[in-house]
């Protein structure tokens, strides 16, 4: 079978974390718990244009904080 993440005619999501992570997300597979749909029903690479748009620090947002925090 080919990876369903990979299918370049298949029907994606864009999911969200808790901590700002982003995930290309197949269509067809239930959406994990701690994870939100951020971007609807869409082709690939529309989904990867969204993620490369919106997700523009890989950090992790407790991350993100805790060297703010550490920077006052």
């Amino acid at each position: 079978m080919a990876n369903p993440f990979e299918d370049a005619d298949g029907e994606y999501l864009v999911l969200v974390n808790d901590e700002g992570q982003h995930s290309l997300w197949p269509t067809f597979v239930e959406v994990p718990s701690g994870w939100a749909t951020a971007h609807g029903s869409d082709s690939r690479q529309a989904c990867i244009d969204y993620i490369n748009e919106h997700w523009i620090d890989m950090r992790p947002r407790s991350l993100v904080e805790a060297m703010d925090e550490g920077a006052s």
